[in-house]
């Protein structure tokens, strides 16, 4: 199972307060969360140790150093990163005693299904779209919203939190753009972590 936890810390922006998590904070997790669901990134099975016994569960923070907006971009692309690179113990159960042998010598990378990319554009009364909006496009523009697609050019989850009506063209059209820049956005993700793995 992946928890996902977004947080955004006063560090990062003075629009955010120490305590419990904001509503923008909470609001970015559930959209992590459903992007897990919907996108399939990982096959449940592949986390199964022993069937109905063991199974891993995989606690995914993500802490926002530095806010300028498209938080969900950024956070989608994060958990990306970094469950391409896990490496996950081998485990075995033992037969006699019935207990799990941890084998941290043998690890195991984590088998990535889908590549889910979020692509958010910022709505000025369904004339103009920016892609990519900064904190302040966001504070002006009339609504966002947030498309995530997968490899395939498939759609895998919708985001619009309220704000202005949006047309069925350019709904439409922000897909497109979102397929389009899912490549690009892939390209750079692979070329990033082909940079920092081991030789």
């Amino acid at each position: 199972f992946l928890v996902p936890n977004v947080e955004l810390p006063s560090l990062c922006s003075t629009r955010f307060r120490s305590g419990p998590p904001g509503e923008e904070a909470q609001a970015a997790s559930q959209f992590i969360a459903d992007v897990i669901e919907n996108s399939q990134i990982i096959a449940k099975e592949d986390l199964c140790i022993a069937n109905g016994k063991l199974a891993w569960v995989l606690y995914c923070d993500i802490i926002c150093l530095d806010y300028d907006g498209n938080i969900l971009d950024a956070s989608a692309f994060a958990l990306l990163a970094a469950l391409k690179n896990v490496q996950l113990p081998s485990v075995a159960i033992n037969e006699e005693t019935g207990l799990s042998e941890v084998n941290l010598k043998q690890k195991n990378p984590l088998i990535i299904r889908k590549h889910p990319v979020a692509t958010s554009f910022a709505i000025f009364d369904d004339t103009l779209l920016i892609v990519d909006p900064t904190a302040e496009e966001e504070d002006l523009a009339t609504g966002t919203v947030t498309i995530v697609t997968d490899d395939e050019g498939r759609l895998c989850s919708v985001h619009k939190p309220g704000g202005s009506p949006l047309t069925g063209a350019k709904l439409q059209d922000c897909i497109t753009r979102a397929i389009t820049r899912h490549k690009e956005v892939k390209k750079l993700i692979d070329k990033v972590i082909k940079s920092i793995k081991p030789k």
